[in-house]
């Protein structure tokens, strides 16, 4: 387990709960005591830290490499259900956005959603979660096949950002993101997207429209990461903490906005610390929200959706 900055406390506590464990294990020596003193401490300690989170410690987790990708919350969800589609049928398929079938509690989804990487290799393979334009389209085109056979759709965002290179411009970038906000706003089929890690920017709205909008507890929304409003306003990253408090970008503050609709919570620590319980909290997210919205007509979703997001941005001085 990799250990951040803020997390050390725990990391320095849980190295002597073993070390006091494996002298009880060796020797005859009665430690039970003393393990117990530590277990305790552990766990108010941990309470301690991360129920008093920074909005750029709430960032951090959100990267944790141990953290959930979309493809773990896929698996562990779908299992043998999940069938993967590919391509954009124009010109590619992009790998940083997978997409495809599965099974979530015995109702079928279309799903589709960002996929970082876990090393070196397979993080440049994914191009870092970061979609061409022909990822979008690709997710485009499933949604659309997802409204034709009446199906649900489910979008786990996770993402820097769209990739922001040449190509990528030169392809329609601006166009793709725009064109899904546009065809998501009136898909004839009920949305719900999760955010599971990172929500940056236009990356994350491509695929981000939905009748439901969920944000699991450790994770951030914003049109632009803390770092790059930091090196914009001060020109420097050196101030990425006060950014990240000033962009209002964490669950709480997102929901307080009504910019989305439910925080999903994590097991303390995070996701990453008990994998089995995060996933199986989101499921039932996911099929709570599609039970509250099966029944609506067509009509009524599409309404309902539409008024939604004309309402956000309202407010009185």
């Amino acid at each position: 387990m990799e250990y951040l900055d803020f997390e050390l406390p725990i990391k320095e506590l849980e190295e002597q709960l073993d070390k006091c464990q494996i002298i009880g294990q060796e020797s005859n020596v009665d430690v039970s005591t003393t393990c117990k003193q530590i277990e305790k401490k552990l766990e108010e300690t941990k309470r301690k830290i991360y129920k008093n989170l920074t909005a750029w410690q709430r960032v951090q987790l959100s990267r944790h490499p141990n953290r959930p990708y979309t493809m773990d919350h896929v698996k562990a969800l779908c299992g043998d259900s999940w069938l993967e589609l590919f391509g954009d049928r124009n010109f590619k398929d992009d790998k940083a956005m997978i997409g495809g079938l599965g099974k979530i509690g015995g109702q079928s989804f279309m799903i589709i959603g960002q996929q970082k990487g876990y090393n070196t290799k397979t993080r440049q393979y994914r191009n870092f979660g970061m979609a061409n334009p022909e990822g979008y389209r690709k997710a485009l085109r499933l949604m659309k096949m997802a409204e034709k056979f009446g199906l649900p759709v489910v979008s786990f965002i996770d993402t820097p950002g769209a990739y922001p290179g040449l190509e990528a411009e030169e392809r329609g970038q601006g166009e793709a993101i725009a064109r899904n906000i546009f065809e998501m706003i009136r898909l004839k089929t009920p949305i719900i997207a999760v955010i599971v890690g990172e929500g940056a920017s236009g990356g994350a709205l491509g695929i981000g429209v939905g009748d439901r909008v969920l944000m699991m507890e450790n994770t951030w929304y914003s049109v632009i990461s803390p770092e790059s409003c930091s090196s914009i306003l001060w020109k420097s990253w050196d101030y990425k903490e006060q950014a990240a408090e000033a962009l209002k970008l964490t669950s709480t503050d997102m929901k307080k906005q009504k910019l989305v609709d439910d925080v999903i919570p994590e097991p303390l620590g995070g996701a990453h610390f008990d994998r089995e319980t995060a996933f199986r909290t989101v499921e039932q997210y996911i099929l709570k929200n599609y039970n509250e919205l099966k029944d609506l007509s067509t009509a009524e979703l599409v309404a309902q959706r539409m008024d939604k997001y004309s309402k956000m941005g309202e407010f009185k001085e």
